[in-house]
């Protein structure tokens, strides 16, 4: 079951990860008196956005890491790079949404968070052909 513990420990923390970012859109509704929307503030609507992304990435990538941990062939460090990838990614580009417009930690938590889809989309496709081919 160790792979799923590594599963658990991932989901964790990028649920708490989400918590976060949506206790900072709360706060900045607080903060700012808006009720919908983002009042056309460009501080509030980054908030917003980087809440958005990572609940946009974030599910998909859990279950991709759920079901990699499912197969026995699969390697732990795969699971590991996935999960760091995806919350790395994650924590890279809110932190750039939060900071300002387009800037190297967007494009790089992208660009990380896209690698843990690699990771995991062929880890699956991997984990899946070698089931049907019987290996």
């Amino acid at each position: 079951m160790l792979r799923l513990e590594i599963a658990a420990l991932y989901a964790g923390v990028n649920i708490l990860l989400l918590l976060v970012l949506a206790y900072l859109v709360v706060a900045g509704r607080q903060r700012h008196k808006i009720t919908l929307g983002d009042g056309g503030n460009s501080d509030f609507a980054r908030a917003i956005r980087a809440h958005a992304n990572a609940a946009e990435y974030i599910p998909a990538g859990l279950v991709g890491i759920v079901l990699l941990a499912l197969f026995e062939g699969s390697p732990l460090w795969l699971l590991h790079a996935s999960g760091i990838s995806l919350t790395g990614g994650r924590i890279i580009h809110g932190f750039g949404l939060h900071t300002g417009t387009l800037n190297l930690a967007r494009r790089l938590g992208t660009a990380v968070t896209w690698l843990s889809f690699v990771l995991i989309g062929g880890g699956l496709i991997w984990a899946g052909l070698t089931q049907q081919l019987g290996r």
